[in-house]
């Protein structure tokens, strides 16, 4: 007898989970997925995946919902999560060595408005550990339009930001032989001076160092994995087209991606509280995301896509909550899109309510 579809009972589920302590509930949760992936446990959750292919960045995207970093930190359950019906999971941000992030509480729900607060700061057990982790996973032997994998990487809370290249390239140098593609995340409001590599010299200086390392990879490896920047929705327009334009510097060759090298993701958590105000726990330092997050990502999407044209590849993550929100993103400028808080609200429901919108929205 088939264990009945956790799309269904989510929201008992929920229940259970939203009374624990956030992060204590998040810690049991990837327990339950990391023991179960591998063998029938996994029925509880494991849905069809809709399918709804598109070339990006020069990949197959199996469908166009993802799931975003942070989530799965250190790699543990890839299989349990793309067995929720997701086209391509990313995991991570992990750093070269690893560090405790910062102290507790640290993780706050805004049930009010589905947001979430967090300033965890790349808490991870490290490279070692998490590239482990990532071998184990078996999701490449699908026999067909196997789930891609993005690896999500950053820098030590304490490398100082002037030598932080470092621990990228060092990151760079271990995902890159498992990685799909690599995401480049500047963006985290919970690292010190993290989100000063957003800035123009800054961030020439990280994609020149990465573009010279990923050359060597390439040529050791017998691949070419795109490179995506995570970058902040809390940006003005001045520092938007500069980014653009530092993208286009480094990822562009007339109107098309170079050899579909560079993306970017828009966009990781905000520090604005305009959309909180007078919430319980709306003030607690650190990034919102969820559904106050949403216009304001859309509003970046939307700007980086008149400056980048049409074909440079953009991923759009923040504040999907159902399908009409997945097709906004797209809409906006994005190509594909992930989730994060929305599946904590929404279940794994919420990843097949969204690539069937996505799948069936009018084309051209």
């Amino acid at each position: 007898m088939a264990l009945p579809n956790l799309s269904s009972l989510y929201p008992l589920a929920r229940s259970a989970l939203f009374a624990m302590d956030p992060e204590v509930a998040h810690e049991r949760l990837m327990y339950l997925l990391a023991s179960t992936q591998h063998h029938w446990g996994r029925l509880a959750y494991a849905q069809a995946r809709i399918d709804d292919p598109i070339t990006l960045a020069g990949l197959q995207f199996p469908n166009r919902v993802g799931l975003a970093a942070g989530l799965d930190k250190n790699a543990r359950c890839i299989d349990g999560l793309g067995a929720m019906g997701f086209g391509f999971v990313e995991v991570g941000t992990v750093t070269p060595k690893g560090q405790p992030g910062n102290p507790k509480p640290r993780i706050f729900r805004l049930p009010e408005v589905d947001g979430l607060i967090n300033r965890l700061g790349f808490n991870n057990e490290g490279l070692e550990v998490f590239l482990h982790n990532v071998q184990q996973a078996r999701f490449r032997q699908a026999s067909q339009s196997p789930l891609l994998l993005g690896l999500n990487i950053g820098k030590n809370a304490t490398t100082p930001i002037e030598h932080a290249a470092d621990d990228y390239l060092a990151c760079l140098d271990g995902v890159y032989p498992y990685a799909d593609y690599v995401t480049v995340n500047i963006s985290s409001p919970n690292t010190q001076n993290l989100r000063a590599l957003q800035s123009d010299q800054a961030l020439d200086e990280l994609l020149h160092a990465l573009s010279e390392r990923r050359e060597q990879l390439q040529r050791q490896h017998s691949k070419r994995v795109p490179l995506f920047i995570k970058i902040a929705p809390d940006l003005d327009e001045q520092q938007i087209d500069l980014i653009a334009a530092t993208l286009r510097r480094h990822g562009m060759a007339g109107d098309r991606a170079k050899d579909e090298a560079w993306g970017v993701i828009a966009t990781n958590t905000t520090i604005s509280r305009e959309q909180v105000k007078g919430l319980p726990r709306g003030e607690e330092t650190g990034g919102l995301s969820g559904a106050p997050v949403y216009a304001k990502s859309n509003a970046v999407i939307r700007q980086l896509r008149q400056r980048l044209g049409a074909h440079f590849p953009i991923i759009g993550v923040g504040g999907i909550l159902s399908g009409a929100d997945a097709v906004g993103k797209i809409e906006a400028g994005a190509d594909v899109v992930q989730l994060y808080t929305g599946l904590i609200y929404r279940g794994p429901a919420l990843v097949s309510e969204c690539a069937r919108a996505l799948r069936d929205m009018p084309r051209g």
